[in-house]
């Protein structure tokens, strides 16, 4: 298992902990293989869709649950009696596909259509979460920099 060493980064940022750990955890093989293929679309500014090719399963047979920084995706078929298959190529395994969320991402919706399931995802950043820009309280007004000094304030060099 290979790790990196967040150190030096650990002395300039507060709170990314948790980063840090998904990108040592996402290094170590889940047990995940490459079944069911899928793609993540950036489909705007604050939008994604995870679209998946789960042909031969019925919409009723995938499960989609989000809970906090989590995405399940998982299908099981049904139990459809005995078949005398010749040949079965289809593949008819059960799956579990996990994706990390980042914080404030939301799942709003999912489709399934023709053997492939999109879920599109938005990133809401609250407005307290939001860049703003902050003022800066001082001493004498007016003097700073850019301005300068009133007449009648005397300024020690």
């Amino acid at each position: 298992m290979r790790t990196y060493d967040f150190t030096p980064l650990w002395r300039s940022t507060v709170g990314f902990d948790r980063l840090f750990d998904l990108i040592n955890n996402s290094l170590v093989c889940d047990g995940q293989d490459a079944y069911p293929p899928y793609d993540i679309v950036r489909t705007g500014d604050d939008k994604y869709r995870i679209v998946m090719a789960v042909a031969g399963f019925s919409s009723d047979e995938i499960t989609v649950t989000a809970q906090e920084n989590l995405l399940v995706v998982a299908g099981r078929h049904a139990q459809k009696g005995d078949q005398n298959f010749i040949h079965q190529g289809i593949s008819a395994r059960a799956f579990e596909r996990r994706f990390n969320l980042a914080d404030y991402v939301e799942v709003k919706r999912a489709n399934y259509e023709n053997g492939m399931l999109s879920i599109d995802l938005v990133h809401n950043l609250p407005e307290a979460r939001k860049p703003r820009r902050i003022q800066i309280a001082g001493g004498a007004k007016g003097i700073g920099p850019h301005k300068a000094a009133p007449k009648d304030v005397a300024i020690a060099a």
